[in-house]
């Protein structure tokens, strides 16, 4: 009974038996369509034949016993000349167990006993071995790509291993980019790439990897041979080699792509500044000396008046001096008074007792007064000003809190600048999401600053960010 499996399959049969050439040709036209068989008798013939045409064969029946070739040596040659292109099924009147399962590890796909040999066999060992032989040449051609991809990628690539965190191959690209040979990576573990401050988040982002999926893990800075420093894009797949949990990783240098976003965030920032400076300037200059003029006049005329209307008139007087000092504290705020010659502690304490007119907050400022003993960058008071403000309003908004603790701590490493409050808290990934984290965020990243928020439902919120010391003046 033919199959309904119409592939035109090409066999060659290498077989001197006539009996058995015809047993087995009336097996394969029984169970095939169309086949198209070509007898060879001899290892000569056949060695023609493959030469020819190996990449149009899809199997080889080979019988052990030729006249010019036989047992092991007959099958070396015939793997040797096929290179693998083509499954090869023995076929033979010997029952010798250990040689069957020698030539299966010699690269021969079957071993069939002749005697016990049947049509419903033959074609289930013709179909698997070319299925298997298609797949096993798939999965080649699937891992040469791989491996060209991965060599010839200009991007730096590495896979290292999950547990050891040692290097198991490494492109070219990365040789370039880090200064290392391939053999002075293979001494190397994925930590040293890091710079030390960042080996513990290193360490915690591998532990969370995502196993199921190729992910960004975020930018991290990492240091090349020669001790210089960049900042990079990490993205990492996981998979598993020789049965161990690895991970590849490509590492995508932003350094100067993040140069010119520092850049173009500093013009905005300082844009907004030089901004909200004029506009204060002249709320503070202007519209306070005429309002504190209209007082002035309308004093004037206020021994003038009855009693009645002199009520209305001081009324009218009053309202006029609070418009005029919320201006004043709406002018101090949007250019702080350290533009001129007042300290930055003073700024900063202002900035609490003005949204804390009412008395609902207990706040508290510590100032290290070491700090004043450095030449503190301008443009980063301003930014610590302007982060406090923006946090503050936050509390405000949202925070319903009670207490506002504020400190300034000049430490070996930097300058420590953290709020707190005992508000109701939120869940950390609102952080991620809010437009006032996101600007406090940037203004900390313009001097190299950490920004970290700890916070969870009912347990308040803490900012805290360090700027190294090479950022502060």
């Amino acid at each position: 009974m033919i199959s309904e499996n119409k592939a035109p399959y090409k066999i060659l049969l290498i077989e001197d038996n006539p009996g058995d050439i015809t047993l087995i040709q009336d097996y394969i036209e029984e169970q095939f369509y169309a086949p198209q068989l070509t007898i060879t008798h001899s290892y000569k013939d056949a060695s023609d034949v493959i030469e020819q045409d190996s990449a149009l064969i899809d199997v080889i029946l080979l019988d052990l016993s030729l006249p010019d070739r036989s047992g092991e040596v007959l099958i070396n040659e015939i793997v040797a000349l096929t290179k693998m292109c083509c499954p090869i099924i023995i076929l033979t009147g010997y029952t010798d167990m250990a040689f069957s399962i020698k030539s299966i590890s010699m690269g021969i796909s079957d071993y069939l006993i002749k005697d016990e040999l049947t049509s419903a066999m033959l074609y289930k060992s013709i179909l698997y071995a070319i299925e298997r032989s298609d797949f096993k040449h798939q999965l080649e051609d699937s891992e040469k790509k791989f491996s060209q991809m991965f060599n010839l990628s200009p991007q730096p690539m590495m896979v290292y291993d999950l547990e050891t965190l040692k290097f198991q191959n490494i492109n070219e690209a990365s040789c370039k980019n880090y200064g290392y040979t391939v053999e002075e990576f293979s001494n190397l573990d994925l930590l040293q790439l890091y710079v030390p401050e960042e080996r513990d988040r290193v360490l915690r982002t591998i532990k969370n990897v995502d196993r199921n999926k190729h992910c960004c893990l975020g930018n991290f800075k990492q240091i090349r041979k020669n001790g210089e420093e960049m900042e990079v894009e990490i993205f990492s797949t996981y998979l598993v080699i020789d049965e161990r949990p690895c991970c590849t990783v490509i590492a995508i240098d932003v350094t100067e792509k993040n140069m010119a976003e520092l850049k173009l965030t500093q013009a905005i920032i300082k844009t907004q500044e030089e901004e909200r400076y004029a506009i204060g300037g002249e709320l503070h200059d202007n519209v306070c000396q005429i309002l504190v003029g209209s007082i002035m006049n309308l004093s004037f005329v206020l021994p003038s008046l009855n009693d009645e209307r002199s009520k209305i008139l001081s009324t009218g007087i009053n309202n006029i001096k609070m418009a005029a000092t919320e201006i004043r504290n709406l002018s101090h705020r949007l250019a702080p008074v350290f533009f001129d010659d007042v300290q930055l502690k003073d700024s900063l304490l202002h900035l609490l007792s003005s949204i804390n007119v009412s008395g609902q907050f207990k706040t508290h400022l510590m100032y290290d007064e070491k700090i004043e003993s450095i030449d503190l960058n301008r443009d980063l008071q301003i930014n610590l000003y302007r982060i406090l403000q923006e946090q503050l309003n936050n509390i405000i908004k949202y925070a319903k809190a009670t207490e506002i603790n504020v400190s300034f701590e000049l430490r070996a490493n930097g300058l420590l600048f953290e709020i707190k409050d005992n508000g109701i808290g939120f869940t950390p990934d609102r952080a991620n999401k809010g437009i006032g984290f996101a600007n406090m965020t940037r203004r900390a990243k313009l001097f190299s600053g950490t920004f970290n928020v700890d916070t969870s439902p009912g347990n308040g919120c803490k900012i805290t960010i360090i700027f190294p010391v090479e950022r502060l003046t």
